[in-house]
This record gives structure tokens, C-alpha cells and sequence, in this order.
């Protein structure tokens, strides 16, 4: 038995059985279907011809475009994490003054003219309350222990409070109250916000 497998898988064993084997004829109407599908075939590719860069779009992105989107969104995240650690400690803590940078959104509120404080010659700190109008609320003596004792000193002082114009502090552009400090001098007034 085994010599008979030899000859049957040797070259001319094969050819031999391959010969004997009854010839293969193709259905009656294979050859017509091919026909009819190879010539609906042409007729979509006649008439898609106008619409050929849909499918070279469709193709850019579905077999280019994916291998490229990993590695896109990896780069997107990984930017986007290491400005975050980048940005959060040089952005500056609102409660810390010396880092604010001004914008004209917000503004102080600010003195408009005034005259001197007539009696004395002692210099007093004063904080301000200034309403939405422009107009003084309330004030608080910073220093200046002296004006305490002198009434005809904060009696100057007050009138000068009192018919000093004040521009008020403003936020996107609306009047606010707000707080300055003004330096009295018995010659000019110095203020700073």
C-alpha cells in the first residue's frame, strides 16, 4: 500500500489521476450573469464618476485618518495636560495684590477735585467709602491721632470729605461702591487707591 501512495503523490502519479477525473463545464447561465454584473458594475462607475472624490475623501479618512487618531489625541491630551501643570502655578492667587495685572474692567474709584484742609499742619490717613454716584459714605481715620482731639481739624477735615467729587469704582463698566485711602496733607491731597 505504501508503494501505491507513492505513485499516486509522485508528479506523473498526480497528472495521471488528474486526467482521469470527468472535465468541470460552467452552469448554462454563469456566463450570462457575469455579463449582466460586470456591465452594472460599469454603468454605477459611469455614473459615479462625478462623485470620485467622495470616495478618495472616504478613503483618506477611513484607511489614513485612523492609524493617525491615536496618536493625534494622545498628543491633544498630553499638551493639554502639561499647560495645565505649566498654568496653574504662574497663575497668580487673587488675594495676592502684587501680581495683578490692571484691566480696564474694573476700575477705583478716584477723587475729582478738592480743596485743601484749611487749619493745622499735621497730615491725616483716611479710608473712603465712595457710593455708585460718586458720593462719600463713610470714612474711617487711619491716622492721624491728633485730629481726634482737634475738633476744628476734623471738622476740616470732614467739610473736605464732604464736598470733595469722587468718580466711582466701576466693573464691566457700571458704577460700584468702592474703598480708597486718601493722604491729607494741609497743603494737597494724595490719593492712593
Amino acid at each position: 500500500m505504501t508503494t501505491d501512495r507513492r505513485s499516486i503523490l509522485s508528479n506523473q502519479g498526480l497528472s495521471r489521476a488528474l486526467r482521469s477525473l470527468p472535465a468541470r463545464m460552467p452552469p448554462p447561465g454563469l456566463r450570462t450573469s457575469l455579463r449582466v454584473l460586470a456591465s452594472r458594475e460599469r454603468q454605477r462607475i459611469l455614473n459615479h464618476r462625478n462623485f470620485a472624490w467622495y470616495d478618495r475623501v472616504r478613503l483618506f479618512a477611513h484607511d489614513l485618518m485612523r492609524p493617525l487618531a491615536l496618536p493625534f489625541a494622545g498628543g491633544v491630551f498630553s499638551t493639554v495636560v502639561l499647560f495645565s501643570m505649566w498654568l496653574v502655578p504662574t497663575y497668580p492667587v487673587r488675594g495676592d495684590s502684587t501680581f495683578d495685572v490692571p484691566t480696564v474692567l474694573t476700575t477705583e474709584a478716584t477723587v475729582k477735585g478738592t480743596a485743601p484742609i484749611g487749619t493745622g499742619g499735621s497730615d491725616v490717613v483716611v479710608d473712603v467709602i465712595v457710593d455708585g454716584q460718586g458720593r462719600m459714605v463713610d470714612y474711617t481715620i487711619v491716622s492721624g491721632p491728633s485730629l481726634l482731639k482737634n475738633e476744628a481739624l476734623r471738622r476740616s477735615v470732614e467739610n473736605t470729605l464732604l464736598f470733595t467729587e469722587f468718580t466711582p469704582a466701576t466693573t464691566f463698566g457700571y458704577p460700584m461702591a468702592g474703598k480708597m485711602r486718601l493722604f491729607l496733607h494741609s497743603s494737597h491731597i494724595d490719593v492712593k487707591g
